[in-house]
């Protein structure tokens, strides 16, 4: 029987992230599938072997291939290093990468990069056809899986300059119906554009109908909701609603000329049910719009009460991304920084820690952020005594008699 072992490189992830629905190698676990149904016998690793019993568990499996994948092109080193590490244990076995980097660069430049033998580009339409195998991640600590990874649809028609889904997945392939793969009750959608399916009505009613029945508790999307066809199709945010989808997410990807539109997309989530504070929004910072525009909308936020996004821009064709939130005086050589739109590793840093400290006050109903307070330097009774005081203008006399900081978000 052929061998074959697919492996997750050691990336950057903390290890209580792991099995988080953001980073699990779903891709890999549709592969898994795919693989045993032509018998071929598989064994999924997620990083380099911690230690000599891990190591000598993998030195005797003796695989014929070993398949790696990708993820952010900034990511692209873990991947070289990891097909050079199994390429000195495996010398005679064929090694392929595959996945987000492996499908953005060119396949003489990914082996040229990486030394692996063999780039697959794209997806393998023949493993989507497969339910992951979720059975390789039984023993992963430190969190068991508890919810499913779904895809409704692959691809996006939609052509933006800064995403990559289109180019990877060039073929928007939508499905009819989902209701048979569904085996979990917590279900994560990682559609690139949910809403863009013809037959979302139909989905979205077989979610219904498995709510209704006590199949499903929740559902999200992962990369959010198109506001553009919430516009044009508004019904479907009490059907999202009524499916269980939790924490919606749109997106204010261009400049503040767009006001409108966003808050029309925003009053439609909150006439479906959905609290302002559990609304997010997708801002795409260092990029084409500067520093002072996105203060503009970012203020907006702040007057929605909803909460943004972190989304910090890093080029698609770029191999490294150093940045460091806690370094100042990062340069161009450690991160991208779009200097051309007049963005500075202090203005990123400083956008950044807005949007942090904005989304901690509209969660927890605060009319200011205080780090004295997030980092508990005053008591309970400080505390309470600041939520007792109705005036905006009270509660900051009281803290600066204190000598507590502030920010005030909305200024």
């Amino acid at each position: 029987m052929n061998k074959i072992l697919l492996i997750e490189p050691n990336f950057p992830i903390p290890q209580k992230s792991k099995n988080h629905k953001n980073f699990l190698p779903i891709g890999l676990l549709k592969i898994a599938s795919y693989l045993r149904g032509k018998n071929i016998e598989v064994k999924l690793i997620r990083g380099i072997p911690k230690n000599l019993l891990e190591f000598s568990e993998i030195q005797s499996y003796l695989p014929t291939e070993i398949w790696i994948t990708s993820l952010f092109t900034y990511w692209a080193k873990y991947v070289k290093d990891t097909v050079q590490y199994y390429k000195n244990i495996f010398p005679q076995s064929k090694i392929v990468v595959g996945g987000i980097y492996a499908s953005l660069f060119s396949k003489k430049q990914v082996m040229q990069y990486t030394g692996c033998d063999e780039v697959h580009q794209g997806i393998i339409p023949e493993a989507e056809k497969y339910f992951p195998a979720y059975d390789l991640l039984k023993n992963a600590n430190p969190h068991p899986i508890d919810y499913q990874i779904v895809h409704s649809s692959r691809g996006c028609k939609r052509h933006c300059d800064f995403c990559g889904t289109w180019k990877i997945e060039p073929e928007f392939i939508p499905k009819r119906s989902i209701k048979n793969e569904i085996k979990y009750s917590k279900l994560v959608f990682y559609d690139n554009n949910f809403f863009m399916n013809p037959y979302i009505e139909e989905i979205l009613q077989e979610l219904i109908d498995l709510k209704n029945e006590g199949k499903v508790k929740w559902c999200e999307s992962q990369s959010g909701f198109d506001g553009r066809i919430l516009l044009d199709k508004p019904h479907l945010a009490k059907k999202i609603k009524k499916a269980g989808f939790r924490y919606p997410r749109i997106a204010w990807d261009w400049g503040y000329k767009e006001y409108n539109n966003i808050v029309k997309q925003v009053n439609i989530l909150k006439g479906a049910g959905y609290p302002s504070k559990e609304i997010n929004i997708f801002m795409i910072y260092n990029w084409d719009i500067n520093f002072e525009e996105m203060e503009t909308k970012r203020i907006k936020g702040w007057e929605w009460g909803i909460q943004i996004a972190d989304c910090r821009y890093r080029p698609l064709d770029q191999l490294y991304d150093n940045y460091n939130g806690r370094k100042a005086g990062q340069t161009l050589e450690d991160y991208y920084i779009h200097e051309k739109a007049g963005w500075t590793d202090e203005l990123v840093k400083q956008f950044r820690k807005h949007i942090r400290q904005q989304n901690i006050c509209i969660r927890h109903g605060f009319p200011f952020y205080s780090k004295s307070f997030e980092n508990k330097r005053f008591g309970i009774e400080i505390i309470k005594k600041v939520k007792e005081l109705k005036n905006i203008t009270d509660k900051i006399k009281f803290i600066k008699s204190i000598g507590a900081d502030y920010w005030l978000p909305g200024r």
